[in-house]
């Protein structure tokens, strides 16, 4: 299976494992899937961080890059983007609904409002 990680999601698998449901920890832990983070998420993670809302390690990125798949942002990715109803009003949020689509990705997440798009989700 293919993952596309939420921010919480890639948080909470780093620093806090014990909020993640079951279903999710058993994703991280099994060998037969694939974790994809995706660059809108780590732009929302620097930034966080510049804003001083989010502590991160000086070597976050580099360790995302080496640990999960990183997903670009592709004009394909924008032009349904433009298209997407505005059931959610993050855009970091709806970029990454448009990647689990287009990618046929299972999005990782808690956040209520992804659920209102036409994309397969798991609970965080």
């Amino acid at each position: 299976m293919r993952y596309l990680l939420d921010t919480h999601a890639l948080l909470w698998a780093r620093a806090a494992p014990a909020l993640l449901s079951e279903e999710a920890r058993t994703v991280f832990e099994s060998n037969d899937t694939t974790l994809y983070v995706s660059m809108a998420t780590l732009w929302e993670c620097a930034i966080k961080r510049s804003i001083g809302k989010l502590e991160l390690p000086d070597n976050f990125f580099e360790i995302i890059a080496d640990d999960y798949e990183v997903l670009g942002i592709e004009i394909s990715h924008l032009v349904a983007y433009a298209e997407l109803p505005m059931h959610h009003r993050d855009p970091f949020d709806r970029l990454l609904v448009v990647q689990a689509q287009l990618g046929d990705l299972t999005l990782l997440t808690r956040d209520p409002n992804i659920a209102r798009y036409d994309v397969s989700i798991m609970v965080a």
